[in-house]
C-alpha cells in the first residue's frame, strides 16, 4: 500500500481514487485525509491554490470569505473532490460536501468529516449520512468505528448501531464473520443484545475464537440463554474449548444444571482459572475438594494440574505432599508442583534452586518466577556459573 502522502499526491495529480488507495480499507481514508493535510503544506503547488475554471480543470476559491466559498464553474472530477473533502480549510471542506450527493464513492469521507474538528462541517456532514441507508453504513461500519475513538466520532457509531439493531438480522449477519475485529465485536454485541444467536451458536462461537472478548461475551450468554433444552450442547461445547476462560464458563455453568460432580473432572485443569471455578461447583453441591486433591496428588502422572491445585486449597501442612513432586520424571508435574508451592507461599531457595537446570525451559522459567523474590540471595559468581551452562555450546 502506498503512503499517506504518495496517495495524496496521486489523488492531487488526478489518479482516480481506486488506483490511488486501497478503497476498501477504512484506514485508506483516514489516512488519506491526513495525507491531503501534509500536502497542502509541503507541496501546496499540487493543490488548487485560486479561482479558476479554463475548461480543462477545476479550481477553488479558497481565499473567498465566508458564505461565498463554493465549488465554481464545472462539476469536480472525483479526485478533485475527494481533495477537496480532506483540504485543511474548513471552508473548503464544507462546500465540498454539498456537492457530495450521488458520489457514494466518497462516502467513506463523509463519514471521516462527521468527526470533524469544526461544527458546521461536521453537522452538514453528519445531515448527509443521516440520509444513506443502513445498508450504506453497514458497509463502512470498519471506518465508522475507527473513527468513533475520537471525541467527535460519536455520532457515526450511534448511527451504525442504530441501524444495525433496526434492521434486517441478514445486515448483522454479514459483520459477524467481519476481516476488522472491532467490526466482529460490534457485530456481536448487537446481535447479544437483540437476541439472534441461539445458545449454542453462542457456545460454538466462544469456542472458536481466539478473541478473548467474544469468548466472554459469547460464553456468559450462551449460559444466560439457554434452555433446558440446550443444557447438553451447550455446556459440551463450552467444557471442551482450548481457551481456559470458555472452559470456566462451562464449568460454572454445570452448577446451573445441578451438574455438580461433573466438576471434578476440572479440578487438575492446566488453568487455574478452571480449577478455581471446579472448587467452587463442588463446594456449591457439598463436597470438599481439598480430600480429592490430596487423593489426586499420590499419582499425580494423571493429573498433574493437582499439585496446583492442592497448593491453592490446602494448607501449609500439604506443602510436605508436594516437595517430594519436585523431583517427578514428569515435567507437567514438577511445573504444577512449583505453582501449588508458590500459592501456599513455602518456596526456599535452597530446595528450588536445582531446577534453575531442569530439561524442561517451562520448568526453568516457573522456577525463575517462584525465586525472584529472592534473587539477592545468589552470588554473582553462581549467577555467573548458570549463565555459563546457559549459553550455547560453541
Amino acid at each position: 500500500m502506498t503512503t499517506d502522502c504518495t496517495a495524496a499526491e496521486r489523488v492531487a495529480r488526478g489518479v482516480a481514487l481506486h488506483e490511488a488507495l486501497d478503497p476498501s480499507s477504512a484506514r485508506s481514508w483516514v489516512a488519506l485525509d491526513l495525507g491531503v493535510r501534509i500536502q497542502a503544506w509541503e507541496s501546496p503547488h499540487l493543490l488548487p491554490a485560486h479561482a479558476w475554471a479554463d475548461g480543462r480543470r477545476l479550481r477553488w476559491d479558497w481565499d473567498a470569505p465566508l458564505p461565498s466559498v463554493r465549488l465554481r464553474d464545472h462539476p469536480p472530477s472525483e479526485s478533485e473532490l475527494a481533495l477537496a473533502l480532506c483540504h485543511p480549510d474548513g471552508r473548503i471542506r464544507e462546500a465540498a460536501l454539498g456537492r457530495v450527493a450521488g458520489a457514494g464513492a466518497l462516502l467513506p469521507l463523509v463519514i471521516v468529516r462527521c468527526a470533524d474538528w469544526a461544527e458546521p462541517v461536521r453537522e452538514r456532514a453528519r445531515e448527509l449520512l443521516s440520509r444513506e441507508p443502513s445498508t450504506a453504513l453497514a458497509q463502512w461500519a470498519g471506518l465508522v468505528l475507527l473513527l468513533s475513538r475520537r471525541a467527535q466520532g460519536g455520532f457515526a457509531r450511534e448511527l451504525l448501531g442504530r441501524a444495525l439493531r433496526e434492521g434486517p438480522a441478514a445486515q448483522v449477519e454479514a459483520l459477524l464473520g467481519s476481516d476488522d475485529r472491532a467490526t466482529r465485536r460490534f457485530a456481536h454485541r448487537v446481535a447479544v443484545a437483540g437476541r439472534l444467536l441461539t445458545p449454542g451458536r453462542l457456545a460454538r462461537i466462544a469456542a472458536g475464537t481466539d478473541d478473548a472478548t467474544l469468548q466472554d461475551l459469547c460464553a456468559d450468554e450462551a449460559v444466560a440463554s439457554m434452555g433446558e433444552q440446550d443444557h447438553d450442547l451447550v455446556v459440551s461445547l463450552l467444557l471442551t474449548a482450548r481457551a481456559p476462560r470458555v472452559r470456566a464458563a462451562g464449568v460454572t455453568a454445570l452448577r446451573r444444571t445441578g451438574r455438580h460432580g461433573e466438576a471434578r473432572d476440572f479440578l487438575a485443569d492446566r488453568s487455574g482459572i478452571v480449577r478455581a471455578c471446579a472448587r467452587y461447583v463442588l463446594r456449591q453441591g457439598g463436597v470438599d475438594p481439598l480430600p480429592l486433591y490430596r487423593s489426586m496428588c499420590a499419582a499425580p502422572a494423571g493429573h498433574p494440574g493437582a499439585c496446583a491445585g492442592l497448593g491453592e486449597c490446602g494448607g501449609p501442612g500439604d506443602a510436605e505432599t508436594l516437595w517430594p513432586l519436585l523431583d517427578h520424571p514428569l515435567p507437567a508435574v514438577r511445573l504444577h508442583t512449583i505453582a501449588g508451592l508458590r500459592a501456599l507461599a513455602v518456596v526456599t531457595r535452597e530446595q528450588l534452586a536445582p531446577l534453575l537446570d531442569d530439561p524442561s525451559s517451562a520448568v526453568v522459567r516457573a522456577a525463575t518466577r517462584a525465586l525472584l523474590p529472592d534473587a539477592a540471595g545468589f552470588s554473582p559468581q553462581w549467577l555467573l556459573r548458570a549463565a555459563d551452562r546457559a549459553a550455547p555450546a560453541g
